[in-house]
């Protein structure tokens, strides 16, 4: 096998469609967990937009096998090099090889400490205004501080209503300068913890103060910490790293998802936490043409090193048996000269 692809969400999927329309080998092991099942539709992504996550996917895996790709439904729980190549272990006991290896895990979002939260989440809870923010439009719109760029969030949300709250819950206050914006854009803000959700006919309709005031919203936007899910690459010598914007972890990488170890990439919100779907799928794309770039370098090295070597003489072939006559026949020419020399006639 050429390529092991770990992780068949859009990532994964994008970057076995390109190796296997490029005549590579690729075998696809997916665990079967998107980080984007629980919602109702995929936004933002050319000609599909709104269609449902799985959909998606089940058709980028049809694309994938109809090129000669493969696809695994297992969970992958561990990695190694072994004599130049990599060995991925499955929770089934399984082991696949390959010569490169590309990591597409994507990442688990941890939601805050508030019940309810997590049920909702993907519907009404949400937290990217690009992905759900036409969904919730015009309508009240709630975001629940748990960090410094709880105030940016909101601000971003009042593009799609004139109706938005801010609740501080456990985050500290705004800064002076993001109170005068908040105020600006008419933002409200409300202290105190929020202890949980208020949901009718299952949908949501206002958020619980700790004090027992409950505030009207339709829609709550939360901030998650991103983890990525990199245990796999654990033993390659890979491990994540803390983001500069203080968001989670994520597995440093070059613009094309190399990580720095040889023969492994990694590609979509494994690296980048804030790639939404089209974003997480050019990274497949990118990467998938990096590691073949790889691959054909190795190719072209082994080819010439081929080449070069000296190659030991064939026992029948034309040219063997060409070299054997022209050694019989010189050393024939040469007895009859000796036999004709002068010092070696006889008679007088």
């Amino acid at each position: 096998m050429d390529v092991v692809v770990v992780g068949g969400g859009v990532a994964g999927l994008s970057a076995a469609l390109t190796l296997a329309r490029a005549r590579r080998s690729v075998l696809v092991v997916d665990s079967g967990e998107p980080r984007n099942a629980p919602a109702s539709g995929v936004h933002g992504f050319l000609s599909r937009d709104g269609l449902p996550p799985g959909e998606l996917l089940r058709a980028g895996r049809e694309e994938v096998t109809g090129y000669g790709g493969q696809i695994v439904p297992d969970l992958v729980t561990g990695a190694c090099r072994a004599g130049g190549r990599f060995v991925v272990v499955t929770g089934s006991g399984r082991s696949y090889g390959a010569r490169r290896l590309l990591v597409t895990t994507g990442l688990v979002d941890e939601l805050p400490d508030v019940p309810g939260l997590r049920e909702r989440w993907g519907r009404d809870v949400l937290h990217c205004p690009y992905c759900h923010g036409w969904e919730v439009r015009d309508t009240p719109i709630g975001v629940l501080a748990t960090g410094p760029g709880a105030a940016h969030q909101a601000l971003l949300f009042r593009q799609w209503s004139p109706d938005v709250t801010l609740f501080l819950h456990t985050a500290g206050d705004p800064t002076e300068e993001q109170w005068e914006q908040l105020a600006a854009r008419g933002v409200a803000v409300v202290d105190g913890e929020v202890v949980g959700l208020d949901v009718n006919d299952d949908r949501l309709c206002g958020v619980r103060l700790a004090s027992g005031t409950c505030v009207p919203v339709r829609a709550l936007a939360v901030g998650p910490r991103f983890e990525a899910r990199s245990a796999v690459l654990s033993d390659l010598g890979v491990a994540s790293v803390e983001h500069p914007l203080g968001v989670g972890h994520h597995v440093e990488s070059d613009a094309n998802g190399f990580t720095g170890v040889a023969g492994v990439w990694v590609a979509g919100n494994v690296t980048d936490l804030m790639a939404g779907v089209a974003v997480a799928a050019a990274s497949g794309v990118q990467a998938a043409t990096a590691v073949n770039a790889d691959l054909v370098a190795a190719d072209t090295a082994a080819a010439l090193a081929r080449r070069r070597a000296p190659r030991p003489q064939e026992a029948f072939s034309p040219a063997s048996e060409a070299a054997a006559c022209e050694r019989v026949l010189g050393e024939r020419r040469h007895g009859i000269e000796t036999v004709l020399s002068p010092g070696r006639r006889s008679g007088g």
